[in-house]
């Protein structure tokens, strides 16, 4: 925890200790003490993108005009980001569950005219293009699924054959998701991205927002481990916003662009990469 201490000392945070927060699979970040026994929340990254923090920054203020509660954001400088610091979800708590899907939903109902952002971001330590597209079709084809090919832990993975299932099942993209609007997303919506606020209430931090399909955000809770409590979110949520039917069944396409982009981080060991060729098998051409 060396680096981070430096850093947040350097930015004029008295630290006089750090505990390496779980949990994060990018940055390196923890709980820091100072000296007047306050503490504070901060992350860093060795060779991250000279926006990275600031285009975060971003996001969780984005996100709390929209509604949706976020920690206060202390200091950002190009190599580190400090936050008011927040505690663990409540995994049993149904109630927090419901809250949070009403609260995701609030988000969702703020609409834009196009999908994309006015800047690119990061997922992870990897760009995410956020280039405007009036498509919903193409820019999930374009800017989330075939975004990935290129990377090369993601072209070592899969054979020429299987990289043309997956243009094939883009290309298809119209046929398998009903048109919807684009809404505001947190982009990187899965259960180690969302903790508590001091009221006990849900909170999100690391978005990698843009206006894009409401059901990307809620694949990547639904398609990743999670506590069987969470089921009151999805039931929240569909109170709020109703889903066009279904929804289930789309899931996984939408969780395409996260298993991509976990084998291209280096973090597909668990099968990400089977998963893929699961959903798009039925894209495969026929001997």
């Amino acid at each position: 925890m060396d680096p981070l201490l430096t850093r947040l000392r350097a930015a004029g945070f008295d630290a006089v200790s750090a505990d390496l927060a779980p949990g994060g699979v990018v940055a390196m970040a923890g709980m820091a003490t100072l000296r007047d026994g306050s503490r504070v929340f901060a992350k860093t990254l060795q060779g991250a993108g000279a926006d990275l923090f600031e285009i975060e920054a971003e996001g969780l203020r984005v996100l709390r005009e929209a509604g949706a509660t976020t920690p206060d954001v202390l200091a950002v400088t190009p190599d580190l980001l400090v936050l008011e610091p927040l505690c663990p979800r409540p995994d049993d708590n149904e109630r927090f569950w419901e809250d949070l899907g009403r609260m995701v939903a609030s988000m969702h109902a703020v609409t834009g005219e196009r999908f994309g952002w006015h800047r690119d971001g990061w997922l992870g330590r990897l760009r995410q293009d956020n280039t405007w597209d009036e498509d919903g079709h193409a820019f999930l084809a374009q800017r989330r699924i075939l975004r990935w090919l290129p990377e090369p832990l993601v072209e070592a993975a899969f054979d020429a054959e299987e990289r043309r299932s997956l243009e094939r099942l883009c290309a298809a993209l119209p046929d398998l998701l009903p048109p919807r609007r684009p809404v505001l997303t947190h982009g990187d919506l899965w259960r180690e991205n969302i903790l508590t606020d001091r009221a006990g209430g849900p909170a999100l931090i690391d978005p990698a927002v843009s206006y894009s399909w409401a059901e990307a955000d809620l694949s990547m809770l639904w398609c990743s481990p999670r506590p069987p409590a969470s089921d009151r979110f999805f039931a929240a949520y569909n109170e709020a916003a109703p889903l066009p039917d279904g929804w289930r069944q789309r899931m996984r396409v939408f969780h395409l662009r996260e298993l991509l982009s976990d084998i291209a981080h280096d973090d597909g060991g668990w099968g990400a990469a089977q998963e893929v060729r699961e959903i798009i098998a039925p894209f495969a051409r026929r001997q």
